[in-house]
């Protein structure tokens, strides 16, 4: 590879990662639409940059454009996720592009959902504009994991946090639970929420802590009221949920799966019938737009889970401590053969204070 072409390529994945910068800025906010950056660059200098702040608000192309103006012309822009090419809220940013007359387009991710699915960079192409898709796509795809598994085959993206002692228990026998993990892991939870669309959890749990499952506190984020909290919703089949439980301080914001109850409904919680997980994970995608699922649940709900191969990622925060044989385990998988583990590849080992966070997703591998 020439050095020209090698400096090119360098100089495409720093301004990509400027893009995916600004796309994260939209984390918490964005949902459930996907988190997008953009950048615009002419003869070496960025000239308009600009990120998707919020669902029903302009999209990322739109404010880098606005931002370039008349310098548009010409120049090359960098897109985290390929440019929508439908009428929406707002109008397709692969026209708006060729209108604002750029001359290249370099795209990080595709976008499978059936509205854009390469159609936005034909229009690009269509339009004379040379298009390159793949810069930093790895990167981007970690931006939108569950929006892009939505798109692509109508389930969410489901992650399962689990919280335990160095021998794998989650609470002592009485329930009592709190804390295993110190406040950096605790805190680092409230990043998974937010960036969930529901976080999901068994009544046992509910009962037990009296939990609310909601985001709180975030690092870098002063006013709490922009994000997009998420929604909670409680498998709850024998409908023992009581009327004063604190999850119910903001019921609008509450899914229950179990039994019809006409006081849930009167406060405005939305109720499912009892279903198979499976089921219940496509609903929440296909019909209510819910494209990244957080467990946060005893070891039944989680072994459930995991048991029938819904997990996309585990996250595992480990305390160096032990509770004793007589603590509650964190799952309650029988296997009888070496066959039957379920095994799992680390993509990430972070300390937190004493803690550790490892981040895992199933493996392939087969014993």
């Amino acid at each position: 590879m020439s050095e020209l072409k090698q400096d090119s390529i360098q100089s495409d994945q720093v301004w990509m990662q400027r893009a995916i910068a600004l796309a994260r800025l939209g984390q918490y906010s964005t949902k459930p639409n996907p988190n997008v950056g953009c950048v615009i660059i002419k003869e070496g200098q960025l000239v308009g940059e600009g990120f998707h702040p919020k669902a029903g608000q302009p999209h990322a192309e739109v404010f880098a454009m606005r931002q370039a103006g008349e310098q548009a012309k010409g120049a090359t822009a960098y897109v985290t996720l390929e440019p929508c090419a439908h009428y929406g809220r707002t109008p397709p940013c692969a026209k708006g592009l060729v209108a604002a007359g750029v001359t290249k387009v370099i795209v990080a991710c595709p976008d499978p959902n059936p509205l854009v699915a390469g159609k936005g960079v034909q229009i690009l192409k269509d339009a004379g504009i040379d298009v390159e898709v793949g810069i930093c796509q790895a990167e981007a795809h970690q931006l939108n994991q569950g929006f892009l598994k939505a798109m692509a085959s109508g389930m969410p993206y489901v992650r399962l946090k689990v919280a335990s002692s160095l021998d794998g228990r989650t609470a002592m026998a009485s329930g009592e639970s709190k804390w295993i993990t110190g406040t950096e892991a605790r805190q680092d939870v409230q990043h998974w929420r937010a960036i969930s669309g529901v976080v999901i959890t068994g009544i046992e749990t509910v009962l037990a802590d009296d939990c609310q499952l909601n985001v709180r506190q975030l690092k870098g984020v002063d006013d709490i009221s922009t994000i997009v909290q998420p929604k909670r919703l409680v498998l709850d089949r024998q409908g023992r949920l009581a009327l004063n439980a604190k999850i119910l301080q903001q019921p609008e914001t509450v899914m229950v799966m179990g039994p019809f109850r006409q006081e849930l409904a009167d406060l405005g919680v939305l109720q499912f019938e009892v279903q198979p997980l499976k089921d219940l994970l496509q609903t929440l995608s296909t019909q209510h737009q819910i494209y990244d699922v957080l467990v946060e649940a005893g070891a039944t709900l989680s072994t459930a889970f995991l048991q029938q191969q819904l997990v996309d990622e585990m996250i595992s925060y480990v305390a160096p401590t032990f509770l004793g044989q007589t603590a509650r385990a964190m799952f309650n998988a029988e296997f009888d053969r070496m066959a039957e583990q379920l095994r799992f590849k680390l993509i990430d080992l972070t300390q937190l204070g004493e803690d550790v966070r490892l981040r895992l997703i199933p493996s392939q591998e087969t014993v």
